[in-house]
Protein backbone atom coordinates (compact mmCIF):
# COMPACT_ATOMS: atom_id res chain seq x y z
CA UNK A 1 0.00 0.00 0.00
CA UNK A 2 1.44 3.40 -0.94
CA UNK A 3 2.01 5.56 2.14
CA UNK A 4 2.61 9.29 2.60
CA UNK A 5 4.95 10.46 5.37
CA UNK A 6 3.84 13.88 6.60
CA UNK A 7 6.10 16.30 8.44
CA UNK A 8 4.76 19.33 10.27
CA UNK A 9 3.21 21.91 7.96
CA UNK A 10 5.78 24.36 6.53
CA UNK A 11 3.63 27.42 7.28
CA UNK A 12 3.32 26.38 10.95
CA UNK A 13 7.08 25.73 11.17
CA UNK A 14 7.86 29.12 9.59
CA UNK A 15 5.55 30.82 12.09
CA UNK A 16 7.27 29.07 15.02
CA UNK A 17 10.68 30.08 13.64
CA UNK A 18 9.41 33.68 13.45
CA UNK A 19 8.39 33.69 17.12
CA UNK A 20 4.73 32.64 16.93
CA UNK A 21 3.46 30.87 20.05
CA UNK A 22 3.57 27.09 20.25
CA UNK A 23 0.79 24.78 21.48
CA UNK A 24 1.39 26.08 25.03
CA UNK A 25 1.23 29.71 23.94
CA UNK A 26 4.96 30.28 24.36
CA UNK A 27 7.76 31.07 21.90
CA UNK A 28 10.07 28.19 21.05
CA UNK A 29 13.22 27.77 23.13
CA UNK A 30 16.52 28.08 21.29
CA UNK A 31 19.18 25.46 21.88
CA UNK A 32 22.12 23.73 20.21
CA UNK A 33 21.79 20.12 19.10
CA UNK A 34 23.97 17.65 20.95
CA UNK A 35 23.65 15.28 18.00
CA UNK A 36 22.21 12.64 20.29
CA UNK A 37 18.72 12.24 18.92
CA UNK A 38 17.19 15.58 18.06
CA UNK A 39 14.86 14.78 15.15
CA UNK A 40 13.47 17.76 13.24
CA UNK A 41 9.74 17.30 12.65
CA UNK A 42 9.93 19.26 9.39
CA UNK A 43 12.81 17.73 7.39
CA UNK A 44 12.40 14.45 9.33
CA UNK A 45 16.14 14.07 9.79
CA UNK A 46 18.41 14.41 12.81
CA UNK A 47 19.54 17.94 13.61
CA UNK A 48 23.34 17.79 13.31
CA UNK A 49 25.53 18.20 16.38
CA UNK A 50 26.30 21.87 16.98
CA UNK A 51 23.42 23.13 14.81
CA UNK A 52 20.91 25.58 16.27
CA UNK A 53 17.52 24.09 17.03
CA UNK A 54 14.16 25.03 18.45
CA UNK A 55 12.26 23.19 21.16
CA UNK A 56 8.55 23.84 21.30
CA UNK A 57 5.23 22.30 22.27
CA UNK A 58 3.16 20.89 19.44
CA UNK A 59 -0.28 19.39 19.12
CA UNK A 60 -0.69 17.62 15.75
CA UNK A 61 -4.49 17.80 15.81
CA UNK A 62 -6.82 20.37 14.25
CA UNK A 63 -8.82 21.09 17.42
CA UNK A 64 -8.65 20.70 21.18
CA UNK A 65 -10.28 17.50 22.41
CA UNK A 66 -9.43 14.78 24.94
CA UNK A 67 -7.23 12.77 22.54
CA UNK A 68 -5.30 15.78 21.20
CA UNK A 69 -2.00 15.15 22.93
CA UNK A 70 0.54 17.97 23.08
CA UNK A 71 4.22 17.44 23.66
CA UNK A 72 7.71 18.68 22.94
CA UNK A 73 9.26 18.56 19.49
CA UNK A 74 12.51 19.73 17.90
CA UNK A 75 12.85 21.80 14.74
CA UNK A 76 15.89 22.96 12.82
CA UNK A 77 16.25 26.62 13.81
CA UNK A 78 17.39 27.47 10.29
CA UNK A 79 15.24 26.85 7.23
CA UNK A 80 15.08 23.24 6.10
CA UNK A 81 13.15 21.49 3.35
CA UNK A 82 10.03 19.60 4.39
CA UNK A 83 10.34 15.85 3.94
CA UNK A 84 8.45 14.62 0.89
CA UNK A 85 9.82 11.15 0.23
CA UNK A 86 7.87 7.96 -0.28
CA UNK A 87 10.06 5.74 1.88
CA UNK A 88 10.81 5.73 5.59
CA UNK A 89 12.16 9.15 6.57
CA UNK A 90 15.81 9.40 7.66
CA UNK A 91 14.72 10.15 11.24
CA UNK A 92 13.94 6.44 11.69
CA UNK A 93 17.30 5.09 10.51
CA UNK A 94 18.86 5.25 13.99
CA UNK A 95 15.77 4.09 15.86
CA UNK A 96 15.12 0.44 16.52
CA UNK A 97 11.43 0.94 17.29
CA UNK A 98 8.66 3.50 17.51
CA UNK A 99 5.11 3.78 18.81
CA UNK A 100 2.34 3.70 16.19
CA UNK A 101 -1.22 4.79 16.98
CA UNK A 102 -4.15 4.90 14.55
CA UNK A 103 -6.81 7.62 14.52
CA UNK A 104 -10.19 7.95 12.86
CA UNK A 105 -11.39 10.88 10.76
CA UNK A 106 -12.79 12.37 13.99
CA UNK A 107 -9.17 12.59 15.30
CA UNK A 108 -9.92 10.14 18.10
CA UNK A 109 -7.56 7.25 18.79
CA UNK A 110 -8.73 3.84 17.65
CA UNK A 111 -8.44 1.70 20.75
CA UNK A 112 -6.18 -1.32 20.44
CA UNK A 113 -4.14 0.18 17.60
CA UNK A 114 -1.22 1.47 19.70
CA UNK A 115 1.85 -0.72 19.40
CA UNK A 116 5.59 -0.43 19.88
CA UNK A 117 6.81 -1.47 16.44
CA UNK A 118 10.29 -2.27 15.10
CA UNK A 119 11.15 0.36 12.48
CA UNK A 120 11.60 -2.43 9.94
CA UNK A 121 7.90 -3.28 10.41
CA UNK A 122 6.39 0.24 10.27
CA UNK A 123 5.05 -0.14 6.72
CA UNK A 124 3.63 -3.61 7.28
CA UNK A 125 1.87 -2.58 10.50
CA UNK A 126 0.49 0.52 8.74
CA UNK A 127 -0.87 -1.72 5.97
CA UNK A 128 -2.62 -3.78 8.64
CA UNK A 129 -4.03 -0.67 10.30
CA UNK A 130 -5.14 0.92 7.00
CA UNK A 131 -7.01 -2.26 6.04
CA UNK A 132 -9.61 -0.96 8.51
CA UNK A 133 -11.69 1.72 6.76
CA UNK A 134 -12.09 3.57 10.08
CA UNK A 135 -8.36 4.42 10.15
CA UNK A 136 -7.72 7.89 8.71
CA UNK A 137 -4.06 8.22 9.72
CA UNK A 138 -1.32 6.76 11.88
CA UNK A 139 0.88 8.83 14.16
CA UNK A 140 4.48 7.77 14.65
CA UNK A 141 5.88 8.62 18.07
CA UNK A 142 9.00 7.97 20.09
CA UNK A 143 8.87 4.53 21.69
CA UNK A 144 10.70 5.84 24.76
CA UNK A 145 9.35 9.38 25.24
CA UNK A 146 6.00 9.32 23.36
CA UNK A 147 6.93 12.51 21.44
CA UNK A 148 5.14 12.97 18.10
CA UNK A 149 7.52 12.39 15.18
CA UNK A 150 5.37 12.39 12.00
CA UNK A 151 2.07 11.23 10.54
CA UNK A 152 1.42 8.54 7.94
CA UNK A 153 -1.58 8.57 5.62
CA UNK A 154 -2.65 6.55 2.63
CA UNK A 155 -1.11 8.10 -0.46
CA UNK A 156 -3.40 10.74 -2.02
CA UNK A 157 -5.25 11.14 1.29
CA UNK A 158 -3.56 14.08 3.01
CA UNK A 159 -4.69 14.72 6.57
CA UNK A 160 -4.02 18.24 7.73
CA UNK A 161 -2.83 19.24 11.17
Amino acid sequence: MPLTYQPYDSDWVAAIRSGAPDANGQPAERSISDGGGNPCRHCLDEIPKGAPMLICAARPFPELQPYAEAGPIFLCADACVAYSGTSQPPVLKNRSECLLKAYGSNNRIIYGSGRITPTSEVESYCETLFSDEKVAYVDVRSATNNCFTFRITRRNDPSSR
